[in-house]
This record gives C-alpha cells, structure tokens and sequence, in this order.
C-alpha cells in the first residue's frame, strides 16, 4: 500500500484496517451500480466492517444513490467525481476492485490499469469483461448481488487468493496488454497484410 492509503481512508471516514471495496466509473445504468447496491448489503451481512467506495458521478446522480444507500443501510461512501490523478490513490485505499457491469460488449478502459493495481479484481462474467479478463486473473461471477457479494467476500475474507488473483492480473497486463506486446501484435499484423499485398 503506498502512503496515501491512510490519507484517503481517513478523508472519506474509513478505519485504516476496515475492508474497503473500491467501484470507479461513471453511473450509466449498464455500469451495474444498482446491482452493486443490493451485492453490498448481502456483503455486509458476512463482512460487517466493510465499506464499499464508490469513486464518479455527477452530483445529482451521487445524491440519488447516497439516498437509497441510506434508506437501505449499505455501507456505500460516494465521493463523487475526482480528478484523474487521484483515482490510483483510492486504488492504494482500497483492498479489491469491482466492476459490476450488467450489459455492453465494449471493455471499460479502467479494466487495463485495474489489471496492474496489485489488488483483484471482481467482475461480472459477461462478454465486456471476458475479453480481457481470464477466470485466473480475476473472480468473475453471475450478474446477480448474492454472486457479486460472494465473489468479493471469497477475495476480502481469503488474503492467499486475492494474493493470487492479483499477481495473475499484473501477469496478464505484462505479456498481453504492455506496449510491447502491443506493438509485436502490430508488426505482425502489418508483416501479415504486406505478405498477402504482395504479388505472386
């Protein structure tokens, strides 16, 4: 954890050791923060300290769901939009990852640097993630709360597989998602397409 990870803690009234979830993104209603509302209750029931930070949103949006969060009693904390450069030290706060997508085909951007934080990732098992996500590398579960809460108590209550997880996720973004990896795909893409240009 780097130095900033009591800092945040304490800014946003988390305990240094109490189990902190960390979703950032926007609130679009695919991003699955519903899902991850309801998960977050069925989780507090097996993890009761836990908190899950909820990094993004426009303020109106960030008021809606602190009101439901409340009136349900989930231990969501919303911090609402920050600046970029802050996101990696929430990622330092934090102890597991989530992306709780329900619909899309497209792999959120955050997914790439996600795979290189040291923490695991827990995510839907739906195309948006298994494109890039192996079963390895992160805890991919239904897209329904009891399997979400399951895949993220199994990773918060099991420090040897969230070790595990995480270092199969920095393995994964180092052979296949570095800029080298990149750029010996792109020249062999290229050398492919000069071969079948060339005549005879």
């Amino acid at each position: 954890p780097g130095p900033g990870r009591d800092a945040v803690r304490a800014r946003w009234g988390l305990t240094p050791t109490q189990p902190v979830v960390l979703y950032t993104g926007t609130f679009e209603q695919y991003q699955g923060l519903d899902l991850l509302l309801e998960a977050s209750l069925r989780l507090k029931a097996r993890v009761p300290d836990v908190a899950v930070l909820i990094v993004g949103g426009a303020p109106a949006q960030v008021e809606a769901l602190e009101a439901r969060a409340k009136a349900a009693g989930a231990p969501l904390v919303c911090t609402g939009q920050r600046p970029p450069v802050e996101v990696p030290h929430f990622v330092d706060a934090c102890d597991v990852l989530v992306s709780p997508r329900i619909a899309g085909t497209n792999t959120p951007l955050k997914i790439y640097s996600y795979l290189r934080s040291g923490r695991p990732i827990v995510a839907t098992d739906l195309r948006t993630h298994t494109q890039v996500l192996t079963p390895e590398a992160s805890v991919l579960v239904a897209p329904t709360p009891d399997a979400l809460a399951e895949g993220l108590a199994r990773v918060l209550g099991d420090r040897d597989e969230a070790t595990r997880v995480a270092a199969a996720a920095q393995r994964l973004a180092d052979t296949r998602y570095s800029r080298e990896s990149y750029l010996s795909r792109t020249r062999r893409a290229y050398d492919l397409l000069l071969r079948a240009l060339r005549p005879g």
